[in-house]
């Protein structure tokens, strides 16, 4: 009998939450304020965060020095405008020249492109193994026109996206400030809302929180830039054009769990291909080398065993925050997966593993 009533608690339970979501989606309007807030936000929030914990570290230790900790964040900050003016005057000019150069001779490099298929299926010992009709490369080709049309309206859509851009530079180091200034302080009033009983563990859960976003962060920092040193160094040494340029957009790449590594990939071997088909091999062999070292070398030795998800949940996590929400889902969806995994592990063991071991 008691079985039966918490059924049917629990049915009571989700059948009026399914009520308050249906209500709710009748008066929407009510919630759109809120909706365009959250969408506002978003990007500088997600800035913060990720420098947040980039920094944090640095401020730290600059008040272990006797420095307040406002005075360190803007010390901080003139050494990033600093750094800023040096990248503009070392970097950014010839990676502006690389992408100005790829953007107007996107239309010949094509051209060359169609040409390097042609030649390489009238080579003897490609037509010998792929029949006439059936040549992938011409339908490569194809597919590849139709996508630059595809990843040029895309783009375009992400700059709308990005389009306040001063809003955003503005409430990002604002942000950013209050976090390095008091970011300690959130964790200890979420620890506070807790009862008495519980605030240890809420004390560890927070703990445990903080510090796998912050090894997630700066670790994944630390491997792309590695894998970005080791892309460039052979990129220089096959000579492949527009290799700074191609590096940069890898190492942003790779910011995207699982897909990221793939999608640099395809600009650097078709640039290769373009260049020459064994500048492509080549090509391959120095991405499928670096991703390899990244894999089995830089990144057990930052992560440990801190970041332990398979690889299959990977896949699983990245197809739910594509479609939940874009690329935005894509790139928070394994911390926001984390920090479920670390509350929910942490709740089971307090109130359902006594009652499941002894079922």
């Amino acid at each position: 009998m008691t079985k039966l009533n918490d059924f049917n608690r629990y049915c009571i339970s989700i059948i009026l939450f399914l009520v308050i979501v249906y209500l709710g989606a009748k008066v929407n309007f009510i919630f759109k304020p809120i909706v365009s807030l959250i969408t506002v936000i978003t990007i500088p929030l997600m800035l913060s965060v990720f420098f947040y914990y980039l920094l944090r570290p640095l401020v730290n230790q600059m008040e272990r020095y006797k420095i307040k900790r406002p005075l360190a964040i803007l010390l901080i900050y003139a050494a990033i405008a600093l750094m800023f003016v040096v990248f503009g005057i070392l970097v950014w000019p010839p990676l502006r020249t690389q992408l100005t150069m790829l953007v107007d001779n996107a239309p010949s490099l094509f051209d060359t492109l169609n040409e390097q298929a042609k030649e390489l299926e009238r080579n003897e010992l490609w037509s010998r193994f792929i029949p006439d009709d059936r040549s992938p490369l011409s339908a490569f080709t194809q597919y590849l026109n139709k996508g630059y049309t595809f990843v040029s309206n895309y783009i375009t859509g992400m700059f709308a996206l990005f389009s306040n851009i001063a809003i955003i530079l503005i409430i990002f180091p604002i942000i950013l400030f209050y976090m390095l200034k008091e970011g300690d302080r959130f964790g200890r009033a979420v620890i506070t809302g807790f009862p008495l009983r519980f605030r240890k563990d809420a004390a560890e859960v927070v703990s445990n929180i903080d510090e796998a976003l912050s090894s997630f962060i700066v670790g994944k920092v630390i491997i792309n830039l590695s894998l970005g040193v080791l892309m460039y160094i052979g990129f220089l040494i096959i000579d492949l054009p527009y290799a700074l340029l191609l590096t940069v957009v890898a190492v942003i790449l790779n910011f995207i769990p699982f897909i990221g590594s793939f999608l640099s990939s395809i600009p650097i071997v078709i640039i290769a291909f373009i260049e020459s088909p064994t500048t492509a091999i080549w090509s391959v062999v120095i991405i499928t080398a670096a991703q390899q070292i990244q894999d089995n070398l830089i990144a057990p030795y930052v992560y440990g065993r801190q970041l332990d998800i398979h690889p299959l949940t990977t896949i699983i996590l990245v197809l739910i925050g594509g479609d939940l929400a874009g690329i935005i889902g894509i790139l928070i969806i394994i911390p926001v997966y984390m920090i479920i995994k670390i509350i929910t592990t942490k709740a089971y063991q307090l109130f359902f593993r006594k009652k499941w071991e002894e079922a």
